[in-house]
């Protein structure tokens, strides 16, 4: 078998995307809050310009609202029978009736919302303490809800190839300057020999 080893590049939506994670972090870090679903949202939010950007981090951000309403319903119902939580096979038809309530309420509402709103849904379902659920699910909207709009003002404020345009901008401003400079040395020349 030969395998051939792909060359490496680390271009800027690379840098951009660690560079705003390591930000998101940071800040997380000052407030004493963990960055984890945050960074996560920034992960999925960063596209390659701003119209990937805004579909990849409203798959997340309503997908994890989509899957949370619908995990935190039905985990509601589940206490109704289990109180204390543990799990039984109540949870396997309420898993089916969730997926299914996901996908229908994904396709009115946020179509690619369906993967990331199924991994919330089933933490909620079969991950998450009884104590907690509620407050599990509004912090990870909250914190999803942070990092997408990071991840959309940095797409924003650093559109691709924003590094080639500063050249570009250099240029034209010294030629613009250059101009400038001439036309009025020639119209001052002008003046003085009149």
């Amino acid at each position: 078998m030969n395998y051939s080893v792909k060359p490496v590049h680390v271009g800027m939506r690379t840098f951009k995307t660690a560079l705003t994670t390591a930000f998101c972090a940071l800040v997380y870090y000052f407030v004493g809050r963990s960055p984890a679903f945050a960074c996560i949202g920034v992960i999925f939010g960063m596209g390659i310009n701003m119209e990937d950007a805004q579909k990849n981090g409203g798959n997340r951000l309503f997908g994890t609202i989509i899957g949370g309403v619908v995990g935190v319903i039905l985990f509601r119902l589940y206490l109704v029978f289990v109180p204390d939580g543990h799990h039984t096979l109540l949870l396997v038809p309420l898993t089916f009736i969730g997926t299914v309530l996901l996908i229908l309420l994904c396709q009115q509402f946020w179509v690619g919302g369906v993967q990331p709103g199924g991994v919330v849904l089933c933490i909620l379902l079969f991950n998450t303490p009884a104590a907690t659920y509620i407050d599990y699910a509004m912090n990870r909207i909250f914190d999803t809800a942070i990092g997408v709009m990071i991840a959309l003002a940095v797409s924003f404020l650093f559109p691709r190839g924003w590094m080639q345009m500063w050249p570009e901008r250099i240029r034209a401003s010294r030629l613009h300057a250059k101009e400038a400079h001439s036309h009025t040395h020639r119209h001052h020349v002008k003046k003085k020999y009149r």
